[in-house]
């Protein structure tokens, strides 16, 4: 779990990132969350567009994405949602305590 500090700082270094998936109206798949637990072992953070044309409520998409891909919901603005999980091989992102 994360805090409200450590959050903030995803949230700083999600700004410049720039969206590697999309969710349409195809919705949340296995297909889908195989290649974000893929992208978030070798990125850790990544930050992925809700489509207008999925139907589904961006918050509910964010949380089933994180709850799916066992990463950490970061923050969902607007469209965009941010998802973060420490990397086993590759770990990049030193957390503040």
């Amino acid at each position: 779990m994360l805090t409200g500090k450590q959050k903030r700082y995803l949230r700083s270094l999600a700004h410049h990132v720039d969206p590697i998936f999309q969710v349409g109206k195809g919705g949340v798949n296995e297909h889908l969350i195989r290649h974000i637990q893929e992208a978030l072992e070798v990125r850790e953070l990544i930050k992925i567009t809700v489509l207008n044309n999925s139907g589904e409520d961006r918050n509910e998409v964010g949380a089933e994405l994180s709850e799916k891909s066992g990463a950490e919901l970061v923050q969902v603005i607007g469209k965009i949602v941010v998802l973060y999980k420490e990397s086993h091989d590759k770990k990049k992102i030193e957390l503040p305590s």
